[in-house]
């Protein structure tokens, strides 16, 4: 067999296994809309689900997925990973899907952005910056189990955020929130402040001077960058609450969905980076001149314990966030 043939021959495993995943899915998501029908005329309470509703939710977070991986922003885990994040967050609520579709996005055009000048400064980084599952779990998996109880809690469907009425179904929604903007503003912080700060990095526990990549080091451009990253996400939560939800005039004020989305993208961040200074190894490797999370041979020790990974590191920072938002939101928020 010759290259060309070779070449073609893998292309069309490649296709196949993309009609093979596309099929099975059309038909678990038919299988789950007649479930839920039947569950909804069996029991009277439940709210059954369009057959349009399952349609976008298959076919949308396909379309992203597929386009991450093309674009290597994600590699084949990753996108299989980000499918079944993207289904179950878009079936739940559309508010969910559109605030992961934003932090997807955003973070996947901020890592590639000057990707010359972090090949110097990042010994880890990737072409693209591809993300694999157990990234994508490692961000999206609070949100995910969220929106899991959130079905089970209040059924698939837009609801206003509004304490005095809805207050289990509010709290659920707000810990989304608050995952989603904290991973949004680390990465925001990460990929911006280190390119974009003019002075060097603090580390945020002793507030010395550490170089360029070191884990739990903080510029004001990036603590900047994190609070503009979850307010972004709120933007496009609220936004899409405004378009779908069709009682907001006998609700809560929904603004307040951005001020928290900020606040949680920058605390996001300020967790991560205290994480990172105590419970992620950082040393400087003389051979390379660059920041390493691993000991080397050649490497000095700058901060933090061998404990915790970057990924760990973030799935703890989006737990505490998830834990800590709704709370402070439930004290602060407007009563309608």
């Amino acid at each position: 067999m010759s290259y060309y043939e070779e070449d073609f021959f893998r292309e069309y495993l490649k296709m196949m296994a993309n009609m093979v995943i596309l099929n099975l899915l059309i038909c678990i998501s038919l299988a789950f809309w007649i479930v839920s029908m039947t569950a909804s005329t069996y029991y009277g309470t439940l709210r059954p689900i369009s057959p349009w509703r399952w349609l976008f939710s298959v076919l949308v977070p396909l379309i992203i997925a597929t386009q991450g991986f093309k674009k290597k922003s994600l590699d084949h885990s990753g996108a299989l990973g980000g499918l079944v994040v993207g289904f179950i967050l878009t079936v739940a609520n559309y508010s969910f899907f559109s605030s992961l579709f934003v932090f997807f996005v955003t973070s996947s055009k901020l890592t590639k952005w000057r990707k010359d000048i972090k090949k110097q400064i990042d010994s880890e980084y990737k072409e693209g910056g591809q993300r694999n599952w157990v990234q994508v779990f490692c961000n999206g998996g609070v949100p995910t189990e969220l929106a899991l109880l959130y079905m089970i809690e209040n059924g698939p469907g837009e609801i206003p955020i509004d304490f005095s009425k809805e207050y289990t179904a509010s709290w659920m929604c707000l810990s989304l929130l608050g995952a989603l903007a904290c991973s949004a503003g680390d990465t925001w912080a990460s990929e911006i402040g280190s390119v974009m700060s003019k002075s060097k990095p603090r580390l945020i526990t002793t507030w010395e001077q550490v170089p360029v990549g070191t884990n739990g080091a903080v510029t004001l451009v990036g603590l900047i960058s994190s609070l503009l990253g979850g307010m972004t996400v709120g933007i496009a939560y609220f936004i899409t609450q405004l378009i779908f939800v069709t009682d907001l005039e006998i609700s809560a004020p929904q603004w307040p969905i951005i001020v928290f989305g900020a606040a949680a993208g920058l605390l996001g961040s300020i967790v991560d980076s205290y994480l990172g200074a105590t419970m992620q190894y950082s040393g400087f490797d003389q051979t390379i001149g660059m920041v390493v999370n691993h000991e080397t041979k050649d490497s000095k020790h700058i901060s933090g314990k061998p404990i915790l990974d970057n990924n760990a590191v973030n799935l703890f920072s989006s737990v505490i966030i998830a834990l800590v938002l709704p709370g402070t939101a439930w004290f602060f928020w407007p009563r309608g």
